[in-house]
């Protein structure tokens, strides 16, 4: 089981290196990761965009643009387009948005002829290795479905599920967040939450355990849930897996642990037919190193299907 997002890396390493397109790649952060991922042994990448701006930035991060496959098109539609294909055709692993808008980028994902899109919900997935939790979680979703219908959080689990076996957890533990920890009829995201334990035991949720409605101290720590007498609750202290009821609830969680703890994270985004890098312009050069290493090993994962 990978604890960290070293263990990840290193799981990369043992298995064939994967290859990245990025989409816009004349973006600082993005070129240092890309950088860093292949000298790591990571991930090679083919860079898609303005191949001027490209040669600028790589002369200021001291990066041989020549150990690359550098596509020059300046326009971003066209970008998106020939970078997304290049997934699509199966001569890269995993697609990777560069310094475009996300709308754009995520039109070329839904793009018809040569998107990635799969008729399922798309859905976006946060790891974070945080300081004094022995494990890593797995956030969902936190930054693209508003409000998550019972079906797309069936989605949601399902693809974290499988976000967290190729990470080697193998029967993740999930939590279904809720502010309170028992089915109240008044608020439909404990009745929702109850449904998905239900779904769970029946079978219709799969190689996982689903609990819910949980609220979060009683998901990540033993003596809450000792405290509120929850002990005998499926998920109670040790979640691997923490699904949230909308995206405000989500954000705002991401964001308090981003800015607020020392800890490490990585994104992609799920339901698509490769592996998708979706990160924020403000993310570091680290966040996207380990979003391509997370994806690496997903990758390696629906390969093996």
């Amino acid at each position: 089981m990978s604890k960290t997002f070293d263990a990840i890396i290193s799981k990369v390493k043992d298995v064939p290196m994967k290859t990245v397109s990025v989409a816009c790649a004349h973006d600082k952060p993005v070129l240092e990761a890309v950088k860093a991922a292949k000298e790591q042994g990571i991930a090679n990448a083919i860079l898609v965009g303005d191949a001027d701006k490209m040669k600028d930035i790589a002369a200021e991060i001291g990066m041989d643009l020549s150990a690359f496959e550098v596509i020059d098109i300046k326009d971003d539609v066209e970008a998106a387009t020939k970078a997304v294909s290049i997934v699509h055709d199966g001569k890269a692993d995993m697609y990777m948005k560069g310094l475009l808008p996300t709308g754009t980028f995520l039109k070329s994902v839904l793009n018809k002829e040569v998107g990635l899109r799969t008729g399922k919900p798309l859905s976006h997935v946060c790891v974070f290795e945080i300081p004094g939790i022995d494990r890593l979680l797995f956030f969902t979703d936190v930054a693209f479905i508003p409000y998550p219908t019972l079906e797309d959080k069936k989605c949601m689990i399902d693809y974290t599920v499988e976000v967290a076996n190729a990470c080697g957890v193998e029967m993740p533990k999930v939590a279904c967040l809720a502010a309170v920890e028992t089915v109240n009829e008044k608020m439909p995201v404990c009745v929702e939450s109850d449904a998905l334990s239900k779904m769970n035991d029946a079978g219709e949720i799969a190689n996982c355990i689903v609990d819910g409605p949980l609220s979060l101290d009683i998901a990540l720590y033993k003596e809450a849930a000792e405290e509120k007498k929850a002990l005998d609750r499926k998920v109670a202290g040790d979640a691997d897996i923490l699904v949230f009821p909308d995206i405000h609830a989500g954000n705002i969680a991401y964001k308090a642990i981003v800015h607020m703890v020392p800890c490490k994270n990585g994104n992609i985004l799920t339901g698509t037919k490769s592996p998708v890098i979706l990160t924020s312009r403000s993310d570091s050069m680290e966040v996207k190193l380990n979003s391509i290493a997370l994806a690496s090993v997903v990758a390696e994962r629906m390969n093996n299907r």
